[in-house]
């Protein structure tokens, strides 16, 4: 869903839907209930949250905060190294806190951030223990043992210090977000409600303090621009922090050598690393005040922005501008000479997904979408990659 469309739609009052949802519509949805295929099986119960609000024929017709239930269609863990755990899952009814409910016919088309494969029909596929960084390690180890196994030995003990077994079972925490897409057509009626946000004002005041903002980073090593700014926060640091946590963010570790060799743990043990380094972006010469990230099981990729604090005020509040990038996956840079994340080019939807993250904790008190006329629409960052975007700024008030 777009920023202009959470801005429209849910700034507005109760009302009763009534509504046929079509075929292929998708809803975003957040995990209430762990799931992990080493311990699960057919027909176990398994719920989640409905966490953006669902628009069709231009109005909201299904509130965020709806429970979605299902059930494990089908479970095969993963045992040994070369076996690969699969995943089912079926979507049973949604319900709201005022008792309405409805049967729902939907598979799963997407699953946030996840190192696992998933094709057409909704099947989760798991990763393979062998083919990992640290699976490739043991079999290494294990082909000197034919010839030197005290060698071998101390291989693995080393090995073992550094670089953990990858579990390879498919292992979602309750926080874990996914999309499903109807199969049906879902017939819901149910009152709306609207969320407690308003319009941002005055509207001419801030447009002129969005526009005198900078709207790209500087790369720390080498100096290059980079990200651009797309979001503001008006609010204390408390409110951001408090906003982020209870969205499910988490911060970042500050990059260097232990978190560096925690970096290359995960990497080779294919799982996430939640608190993950950011490479260091300046604005106007100074590193990020701020800094969050929403991971799941993998580093390759992941939700993170970087926050700064500016000297102006508005209507009494500090003012703070973020930059926000989604990392989809890692490639190897030759002329760096290092790894690096690549992101996804339409930046305007990292924009939105922090956005409804944020309203979705309820405390989101103002909100705005202001054009930056003079801000170019197609641009790259440092390490190549390209930044597409309509120019504007969100406004999130606190």
């Amino acid at each position: 869903m777009g920023v202009r469309v959470v801005v429209t739609l849910l700034a507005a009052a109760s009302l009763l839907a009534a509504a046929e949802i079509p075929k292929g519509t998708q809803f975003q949805i957040r995990l209430t209930t762990a799931l992990n295929t080493s311990s699960a099986k057919p027909k176990q119960a398994f719920e989640a949250q409905l966490i953006v609000p669902v628009v069709s024929a231009g109005r909201v017709v299904l509130g965020a905060g709806a429970k979605v239930s299902g059930h494990i269609q089908d479970v095969t863990a993963a045992v040994k190294p070369d076996d690969q755990a699969v995943l089912t899952l079926a979507f049973d009814q949604i319900s709201d806190s005022a008792g309405h409910r409805a049967s729902l016919a939907a598979k799963l088309v997407g699953i946030d951030n996840a190192r696992e494969s998933l094709d057409a029909d909704g099947k989760i596929s798991g990763i393979v223990a062998s083919k990992t960084g640290s699976g490739r390690m043991d079999q290494g180890i294990n082909k000197v043992a034919e010839k030197y196994p005290g060698l071998a030995d101390v291989l693995g003990a080393i090995k073992e210090t550094v670089v953990k077994p990858t579990d390879p079972n498919i292992d979602y925490e309750p926080g874990v977000e996914m999309t499903i897409e109807l199969t049906k057509p879902l017939t819901w009626t149910a009152t709306v409600s609207g969320l407690n946000v308003r319009g941002i004002e005055p509207a001419d005041e801030l447009s002129r303090l969005v526009n005198s903002q900078p709207f790209r980073t500087i790369a720390e090593n080498p100096p290059k621009p980079s990200d651009m700014t797309n979001l503001m926060f008006l609010g204390s640091e408390q409110d951001i922090a408090n906003a982020f946590q209870k969205a499910g963010w988490s911060t970042a570790a500050q990059l260097n050598s232990k978190s560096k060799l925690e970096t290359f743990r995960a990497m080779a043990e294919q799982r996430g690393y939640q608190e993950a380094p950011m490479s260091t972006l300046l604005l106007e010469g100074r590193p990020p005040d701020l800094v969050f990230q929403k991971q799941n099981n993998t580093f390759a990729a992941r939700h993170h922005l970087r926050i700064w604090r500016r000297p102006a005020r508005f209507d009494g509040q500090e003012v703070w501008i973020c930059s926000a990038t989604h990392d989809i996956g890692i490639a190897f840079s030759d002329e760096d000479r290092t790894f690096i994340h690549k992101v996804d080019t339409e930046i305007d939807r990292e924009r939105a997904k922090v956005v409804s993250d944020l309203l979705f904790t309820g405390l989101v008190r103002g909100i705005a979408l202001v054009d930056r006329p003079d801000v170019p629409t197609k641009l790259f960052n440092a390490t190549g990659d390209a930044l597409e975007t309509d120019g504007k700024m969100a406004v999130i008030g606190f």
